[in-house]
């Protein structure tokens, strides 16, 4: 039995995820277990995932997959380098290949690339442009290119990512290998594609209140079904409320704040009338807005930079099925998995609990009740 990785936020499962799936088994055989680490309530890009976790996982494993795992807020709020970095060193216990889309990447470019970027010469260069007052996108591809390599990698988003799992592979020494398929579709497309629609034309429907369904596999269109949306707009007066109250020591401890960033974010947050014009205010061509975004995600959970680099202490599961079951059998004889219940007592589960009390600020409608007790998904019951 193959046991293929896939880190994941399903933010929501669409017909190209099924894809996937579908693309993993014709590959290694029907027997392939397929396992997931997914985003819990709030997603890489600082906003709240739109259906409740325990509906994603439902929705993953009706569709194909066995075993769905947590990844942890610090990861799943972490840049696109920390975020790789958590879902591979945890999917380097259970699996054999780690799957995931690219534009243009093949598993052999991006490893190749992923392999200058953690050369030496590779951080001189990026620091000497970072030094020029750009963004850290833009000087990471001229280092690339000071070091005459090709880099067309770092131009779309899967490919990005993609480089990112494979740098975390090589640094971690992980004996998984990269399993890439065409990403077909924009990731960033407004407008739906019915066999490739991006995450966020699905959103859009969703929070438009359109018609979403044929872009969703019918086993997922049966719980997404008149499920509670959870959206930034619906959340922003508690995040307001959060950020103006906020003492100057709490924005110094933020992270993403370095270079007098948090100082810039304080003062806005304290003459800006709504979330929007904060951000505005607060952006600049050396700091991007997903920056920003999970700055202030974090600002309103209370995470704070010490928060953000402990490492989770345990991996939680949300959902499995017979096959994930036996996955799990093996990873905890193998000693690999630190597998946690309802209540453990470590200080990562109360803070656990907080981001999972807070994400029902953020339903559309009236605020969901907090200490909504988990409930992992076990297929057939």
């Amino acid at each position: 039995m193959k046991i293929v990785g896939v880190i994941c936020e399903y933010n929501p499962f669409h017909m190209g995820h099924k894809k996937q799936f579908d693309a993993i088994r014709a590959a290694f055989g029907e027997d392939t277990a397929i396992v997931c680490i997914m985003s819990g309530s709030f997603v890489q890009r600082g906003q709240p995932a739109i259906f409740h976790k325990s509906l994603r996982t439902e929705a993953a494993i009706r569709c194909g997959a066995d075993l769905v795992l947590e990844l942890p807020v610090s990861y799943a709020l972490s840049s696109a380098e920390g975020f790789a970095a958590g879902g591979v060193a945890i999917a380097s216990k259970f699996c054999d290949y780690l799957c995931f889309g690219a534009e243009t990447g093949t598993a052999e470019t991006l490893m190749a690339t992923a392999k200058c970027l953690l050369i030496p010469e590779f951080s001189a260069a990026l620091r000497a442009q970072l030094d020029k007052g750009i963004s850290f996108p833009a000087a990471r591809q001229s280092a690339l290119l000071a070091l005459g390599q090709n880099a067309s990698l770092l131009e779309s988003p899967n490919d990005v990512l993609g480089l990112e799992y494979c740098k975390a592979i090589l640094s971690q020494g992980s004996t998984m290998r990269p399993f890439v398929i065409p990403r077909e579709g924009s990731y960033h497309a407004t407008e739906p594609d019915r066999e490739n629609p991006s995450a966020t034309s699905l959103r859009q429907l969703l929070t438009d209140h359109k018609a979403w369904q044929s872009y969703v596999p019918e086993a997922a269109v049966q719980i997404f079904t008149d499920a509670a949306i959870y959206t930034i707009t619906a959340g922003e007066r508690s995040i307001l409320a959060r950020l103006r109250t906020m003492s100057d020591t709490d924005f110094e401890a933020l992270p993403y704040g370095s270079e007098g960033l948090w100082r810039k974010l304080m003062h806005n947050c304290r003459r800006c009338a709504t979330l929007e014009q904060i951000l505005t205010a607060t952006k600049s061509k050396r700091y991007t807005r997903s920056r920003l975004d999970r700055m202030v995600m974090c600002a309103f959970l209370g995470l704070t930079a010490k928060d953000m680099l402990a490492i989770p202490p345990y991996v939680r599961v949300l959902g499995l099925s017979e096959m994930g079951r036996s996955v799990l059998k093996i990873a905890r004889k193998s000693g690999q998995f630190p597998h946690v219940g309802e209540k453990t007592g470590h200080e990562y589960e109360a803070l656990e609990q907080r981001i999972d009390d807070l994400y029902g600020l953020f339903r559309e409608g009236s605020p969901a009740a907090p200490r909504e007790k988990l409930r992992v998904y076990i297929k057939g019951k």
